[in-house]
């Protein structure tokens, strides 16, 4: 474990044991494990939706359950889709029921959700394009009142806007989004959404992502926050199908965004395992595509840059989560981007992470002996854990502002 993570995301704790009458229990060996990481290691699991609600059958259902005992073995947070071309084709009838079953089964599974997003000019409802300015208005602060409201309590971590830096001069095709930020202005219409949402959940984590890393966006952010806009998290995408960024960029994005002081979450983070995409293309979806095989060099190569990636950004302070963008390959763009191949056999990159994320920087069940006080010292990562001894148990939690001196009841 490298100095900065050390000093950035773990604690030193002296611990008390106690009875259930309070005298300290001295001499006495416990066992202390680690059962979930404070850090939000996620993935996009879009593929949740038709497993939780019995669409898929036979061999591609025994598959997409072996993808997601790998994903839990992982991960310990999930993006759920709520494109709205696609949560709501046909106006008033949202797929509100598929998307909570799969919220749920997250839930049940102690897993936060993030919903994916609110507002986005791409992949919006195309009935928008019916409607005046005020009309669109009025229609996209109403899906965020009504899904905001229905997932209270299953999602409450949401991309509010995505890419408000290209939104009112995007020129692909015609959307009702990018009229109607191009007639209030990119700061208004970010302004609206954010109260909308926040006003059905007060509580609730609310995300300004964007895949431009430019000064165009730390402008955005610094427009926004004079405007009065309460910015959660900074959500920065991270898709490097045309090569990683390597640390001289990495750092330069940290430190760039980092002025706000404000969480920071790479949001959409992927590194192929095959052939890069060509540099001169600017926009990744023009990259089309029928077969991006992986290939041995190039898994090796991926490895190499995801643990460094991560390795980065889980040493920086003001992160606090990273988001794997598709499981496996043939995702997004048909790309060799997934951590496990099509045939479901893991990567290096997945195996890789995994020594990461479930050993070095996780405490295994390890036993420990109390001193004539009670009392016993040892390290962790920001997280829960769980003491045993003798049967009883009980959990607790350590966090960067919380006590470095705690006490715990057997």
């Amino acid at each position: 474990m490298n100095s900065e993570i050390k000093k950035n995301r773990t604690k030193e704790i002296l611990a008390t044991i106690l009875t259930a009458d309070s005298r300290p229990l001295a001499h006495q060996d416990v066992v202390i494990a680690q059962t979930r990481h404070k850090f939000l290691f996620g993935n996009a699991a879009f593929d949740l939706v038709p497993l939780t609600n019995n669409e898929y059958t036979g061999k591609d259902k025994e598959n997409a359950e072996q993808r997601t005992e790998k994903l839990l073995a992982l991960c310990n947070a999930i993006t759920l889709p709520f494109y709205w071309a696609r949560f709501e084709p046909q106006r008033g009838k949202p797929l509100t029921k598929e998307l909570k079953n799969a919220a749920q089964w997250c839930v049940d599974r102690h897993l936060p959700v993030k919903g994916h997003p609110l507002c986005w000019h791409t992949l919006t409802a195309d009935w928008l394009l019916e409607m005046n300015s005020p009309e669109i208005l009025q229609a996209q602060l109403a899906r965020i009142q009504r899904d905001v409201s229905d997932f209270r309590g299953l999602i409450n971590l949401w991309d509010v806007i995505n890419e408000a830096v290209i939104m009112p001069i995007f020129d692909k095709y015609d959307n009702g989004i990018t009229r109607l930020c191009k007639e209030m202005g990119r700061i208004n219409t970010i302004k609206a959404m954010f109260e909308a949402a926040r006003a059905e959940n007060p509580s609730a984590t609310f995300i300004l992502n964007d895949f431009d890393t430019s000064p165009a966006y730390d402008i955005l952010i610094e427009g926004c926050l004079a405007a009065g806009i309460k910015i959660d998290v900074i959500g920065i995408q991270s898709h490097m199908h045309q090569g990683y960024w390597g640390l001289e960029k990495t750092i330069r994005v940290l430190e760039q965004f980092s002025r706000f002081n404000i969480p920071i979450h790479f949001t959409e983070t992927t590194l192929v395992s095959g052939q890069l995409m060509p540099p001169e293309i600017v926009d990744l979806n023009d990259y089309q595509v029928k077969e991006w095989p992986t290939t041995t060099a190039g898994e090796e190569r991926q490895a190499r840059e995801a643990v460094e990636f991560y390795q980065t950004l889980f040493a920086h302070p003001l992160v606090e989560g990273i988001t794997w963008w598709d499981f496996s390959d043939g995702g997004w763009l048909n790309a060799p981007a997934g951590l496990i191949r099509k045939d479901g056999t893991p990567k290096p990159a997945y195996s890789e992470l995994l020594k990461l994320v479930k050993e070095e920087w996780w405490t295994p069940p390890t036993r420990l002996t109390t001193d004539h006080n009670g009392s016993l010292q040892f390290s962790g990562c920001f997280g829960d854990y769980e003491m045993a001894l003798d049967g009883k148990r009980q959990a607790f939690s350590i966090s960067r502002e919380g006590p470095s001196t705690i006490e715990i009841q057997l």
